[in-house]
């Protein structure tokens, strides 16, 4: 099939690391039978925003929303500001979140071979966080109460058909997976603070009623944060797929990628029914753009699962067939040691995604095959 693919380079060291996973996806629709990706750059970020005070003009918006999928590299510059203090790469990710309806964040924390992680368990590592990412917290952006400079709130918001369809998400997602690594039991962890919180004992409910009604053969759980912050690096290997509230669940991503080796590992969704974007979970690290010293990985892995996405939704095979090469040669960088700094190598920015491309499998039937 031919997908229409929209790369957003952004800002720092977005264009470098994106450079590479364009590159990978390159060769991967060279090789792989039936795969058409037409790559189309579109311009947005905080330096555009520096110089025309737009940072995501409505035509990006509009292009970006026709696109099948969208490859965003990094946003940001922390030195550019809003009026009220905020950075302005949250108006950018936000709108396109919102506006796209890009309910489920899936940020997959997965121990690739040859990895020390930062926090180092001795276990397999391979559960996905899922934040819901319209709604909790991060409701109250641009709308938060201030009284005479004195006074500021922010609101949690929850709804039953966000927590419903995020809960939804998070059942289908396990049943693809092949479980926890301890025992290969599909799990589904829902994460909250029910015991304070009225909204998040709601979304405990809520969550509870679709796993009981929809769900009788996936298992399903319960575990606060503050406790599951602790457990969740004690034993990793107890988690399969963990579902919550959208500031939670950035939290909870950032410390979870200390046990895959950092945020250089960390691929990401922003998933909705009809659209999807696929990032790194890092930055846009501006103190370290241009160097070459970037570790690309994240945003290589975030565009295997765009093509995985693409697959599930059109059911196409080539478009998985892409993935898994991606996965599979990513695997075998990692377990050369040729990788950046970041997680104990010496490689540049562009020897990684050339060392992925080349390990890319040229047969199909042999994931493993050069």
């Amino acid at each position: 099939m031919s997908y229409e693919i929209a790369i957003l380079r952004g800002d720092g060291i977005g264009p470098e690391i994106t450079d590479e996973a364009v590159k990978v996806l390159d060769e991967v629709r060279r090789i792989v039978p039936g795969l058409d990706l037409n790559l189309t750059d579109h311009e947005a970020g905080v330096g555009l925003y520096s110089r025309t005070g737009d940072a995501l003009p409505d035509a990006t918006f509009q292009s970006v929303g026709a696109a099948d999928a969208i490859l965003l590299g990094a946003m940001g510059l922390p030195e550019v500001r809003m009026p009220d203090g905020t950075e302005v790469q949250g108006r950018i990710i936000i709108r396109l979140r919102k506006g796209l309806d890009l309910y489920a964040g899936v940020r997959p924390i997965k121990l690739y071979p040859g990895i020390r992680p930062v926090v180092d368990r001795g276990e397999a590592v391979d559960l996905v966080i899922v934040r819901e990412s319209t709604e909790g917290l991060f409701a109250s952006f641009e709308g938060g109460t201030e009284i005479t400079d004195q006074v500021v709130g922010d609101t949690m918001l929850i709804s039953r058909s966000g927590t419903e369809r995020v809960s939804r998400y998070a059942f289908e997602l396990a049943g693809q997976r092949q479980g926890r690594p301890s025992d290969g039991r599909s799990l589904v962890t829902c994460v909250d603070k029910a015991n304070i919180f009225r909204s998040l004992a709601f979304f405990r409910r809520v969550f509870t009623e679709v796993a009981e009604r929809e769900f009788p053969q996936i298992g399903y759980g319960y575990a606060l944060i503050d406790a599951l912050s602790l457990a969740i690096v004690q034993r990793p290997a107890d988690y399969d797929v963990l579902v919550m509230e959208n500031m939670f669940g950035d939290i909870l991503s950032d410390l979870a990628a200390a046990l895959n080796g950092g945020l250089g590992m960390a691929p990401s969704g922003d998933i909705g029914d009809d659209h999807a974007m696929f990032q790194p979970s890092h930055g846009s690290a501006p103190d370290i753009a241009g160097k070459g010293v970037a570790n690309p990985l994240a945003t290589i892995l975030s565009a295997k699962m765009m093509l995985e996405w693409l697959g599930a939704r059109h059911d196409d095979e080539a478009a998985r067939d892409g993935a898994r090469r991606i996965d599979a040669a990513v695997a075998a960088v990692t377990a050369a040691g040729e990788v950046t700094r970041d997680i104990g190598g010496t490689s540049s920015t562009q020897s990684v995604g050339d060392a992925v491309v080349a390990a890319l499998p040229r047969d199909a039937g042999n994931p493993d095959g050069r």
